[in-house]
């Protein structure tokens, strides 16, 4: 009965280790980079007017410098950006605000727990590539939908379908906001200016008649 017993208990030891290194290895898996994959989500869901903007009491979520006061490098769970909005009943983003995906709240996690680093360039852009919907689409969905959804149609447009998006282009606004050319409202709203390579794949899916493919 001994022996059965301690078998037993390091059955249960195995297994919790095995645990831990599993979970531990599915939030490092994705190569998440800050300026690519994480200040996006931030600047589009968190850094609206009276929330997370620059000067907000809340924290400037727009920076990387703001970001971290409330994140504990390789601890999400000690992070409360990542506190508040995983679980069964999240308190950010509010309820009548864009909601993060499944994807957004890992990469934040995955890129916690990969020690919080401020990276950029992670991977190649490649311009010549601009389908709508593996290249443009998710451009615009990172840095865009926050702000520019159905439930919250910033300055009357939605870019959270293929139909909002083509609207804001014949409507003559959305390359020259992006773009930060004058006389156009510069965005993303209250983030950087979208880097050369983003903006040329978006450009070129113009040109070519923004097909929907």
């Amino acid at each position: 009965m001994k022996i059965i017993a301690r078998v037993g208990v390091i059955l249960i030891f195995v297994g919790t280790i095995f645990f831990l290194t599993t979970c531990t290895e599915k939030a490092m898996d994705p190569n998440v980079c800050f300026n690519e994959n994480i200040l996006p989500i931030f600047v589009s869901k968190c850094s609206m007017s009276g929330c997370h903007s620059p000067g907000s009491r809340r924290g400037d979520f727009t920076t990387y410098e703001g970001i971290m006061r409330d994140v504990t490098a390789k601890h999400p769970l000690r992070s409360s950006v990542y506190t508040v909005i995983s679980g069964l009943n999240p308190s950010m983003p509010p309820k009548n605000s864009a909601q993060l995906t499944t994807q957004e709240i890992f990469y934040i996690k995955a890129w916690i727990s990969m020690g919080a680093l401020n990276q950029s360039n992670c991977t190649v852009c490649d311009t010549t590539q601009f389908k709508f919907a593996t290249d443009v689409q998710p451009i615009i969905n990172n840095w865009c939908v926050g702000c520019h959804s159905t439930s919250n149609a910033g300055g009357g447009y939605d870019l959270s379908t293929y139909a909002g998006i083509v609207h804001s282009i014949t409507s003559n606004r959305f390359l020259g906001s992006i773009k930060h050319s004058a006389g156009y409202s510069a965005m993303p709203q209250n983030g950087n200016q979208l880097s050369g390579c983003q903006i040329s794949k978006i450009q070129s899916w113009i040109n070519a008649g923004y097909p929907n493919n």
